[in-house]
């Protein structure tokens, strides 16, 4: 699977008469000999009573040394929908990887092995993908809907490492580690190159890169019960999730990560369409000078017109860049949004010369203006600026590119 740095088309319904599998659903399994069997058994009849659309179940045998392999080929033999991907390499994330690269079906998921999601939320997590809806689906624990069985260790650790997510990643997703997720494929081919981590990190990492691509996470609370039998080394896996979180950490303060081929296209905005950007901007821009305006004449009966002038012009053009980043040039995420704000601040101090710069012309030439003068002179000085602004967000801040044009490669 190569890197690709179009942006991602929208978003569309996979079609009612399909005829190829259009759920793959994963099963990362080693040394799984005593509850493969009955947990793909029970998987499989599931998906055969309640998914109105052809199916695949894919066991990811990563490295088993135990009789997984026999039992994983014997099930493949069995069930029609079900086949075997042997893999010489242990590792969830790698299994995962490979799997969902290798498969050809417009929805991808996965589910552990123990089964300790109920079966039922796998229809709501897996139709917003297939109604064209959400770019992934995650399976989430800690939301109110959701029903826990577990001990008291595992509850602590589960709540303090997703804490610590939101705390210095800045996250929105509410669970990370649970083994309950689905993804569009078209998403899944832009964003796996991107993953790096080949174990238990690799769930976290490709949820913090798709969120901060922009792309739409849907969670669905779910019915889990710990598995009393799970051989999770607790204290490897949470030093290598710190060490991921600060990989992660450092390539976002770096600017480094490569989202800029997982965002899609939006009608007008995406592609540049002049006409639909201008009158975008026209609006948030007449709210701005409105806005600028009242702040203005709020200010002026505290402090000088200078001052008022400057610090009304501040606020909206803090305003200002993040509204036309939204809606005028169709880019969300976190992604890029501090050096936006950083070079809107730029612009913002071009505007404060010009607008400034007239209030002082219009001081020197009539000492005690009345105050309608001083907005009429404020407004026009506005105008100005907001044309200067205009260029320089699609000449520099936001660059257009043009749909079908690659962006630098990653």
């Amino acid at each position: 699977m190569t890197t690709l740095v179009n942006q991602l088309p929208l978003r569309a319904p996979v079609p009612a008469h399909h005829g190829q599998p259009v759920l793959d659903v994963v099963v990362p399994v080693y040394n799984e000999q005593a509850c493969l069997e009955r947990s793909v058994r029970r998987l499989h009849s599931h998906l055969c009573d309640t998914f109105p659309y052809p199916f695949r179940i894919t066991i990811a045998d990563n490295a088993s040394t135990d009789d997984t392999p026999l039992i994983a080929a014997r099930l493949t033999a069995e069930l029609p929908e079900t086949q075997w991907l042997r893999l010489p390499e242990k590792g969830r994330g790698g299994a995962l990887h490979t799997a969902w690269s290798r498969s050809g079906a417009p929805v991808l998921a996965y589910v552990d092995v123990d089964l300790s999601t109920e079966l039922t939320a796998l229809l709501p997590l897996v139709a917003p993908l297939i109604s064209g809806h959400s770019d992934i689906a995650v399976g989430t624990r800690l939301v109110p809907g959701s029903r826990v069985v577990r001990g008291a260790k595992r509850e602590v650790i589960s709540r303090c490492y997703n804490i610590l997510l939101r705390s210095t990643l800045g996250v929105g997703f509410s669970d990370a580690q649970c083994g309950f997720k689905a993804v569009r494929r078209d998403v899944a081919e832009r964003l796996l190159p991107l993953v790096k981590d080949s174990q238990w990190f690799f769930d976290t990492e490709l949820l913090v890169i798709a969120e901060r691509a922009g792309l739409r996470i849907h969670e669905v609370p779910v019915d889990w019960v710990d598995d009393p039998d799970s051989r999770v080394d607790v204290l490897a896996t949470a030093l290598a999730d710190l060490r991921g979180i600060a990989r992660i950490g450092r390539g976002l303060a770096r600017g480094s990560l490569p989202t800029a081929g997982l965002r899609r296209d939006a009608p007008d905005a995406a592609d540049g369409g002049l006409s639909g950007q201008l009158l975008r901007f026209g609006v948030v821009g007449a709210v701005s000078t409105v806005g600028h305006v009242s702040l203005y004449a709020a200010l002026c009966a505290t402090t000088t017109p200078q001052a008022a002038n400057a610090l009304a012009l501040l606020v909206c053009a803090v305003a200002n860049t993040a509204a036309n980043r939204r809606f005028t040039f169709a880019l969300r995420g976190r992604a890029g949004a501090v050096g936006h704000q950083a070079k809107g601040l730029l612009i913002f101090v071009v505007g404060l010369a010009l607008t400034s710069g007239c209030l002082g012309v219009l001081h020197q030439v009539a000492p005690s203006p009345a105050r309608a003068t001083e907005i009429a002179v404020l407004v026009a000085a506005g105008l100005a600026a907001t044309l200067l602004r205009f260029l320089l967000f699609r000449a520099w801040v936001f660059p257009v590119r043009r749909r079908g044009r690659g962006a630098a490669a990653a």
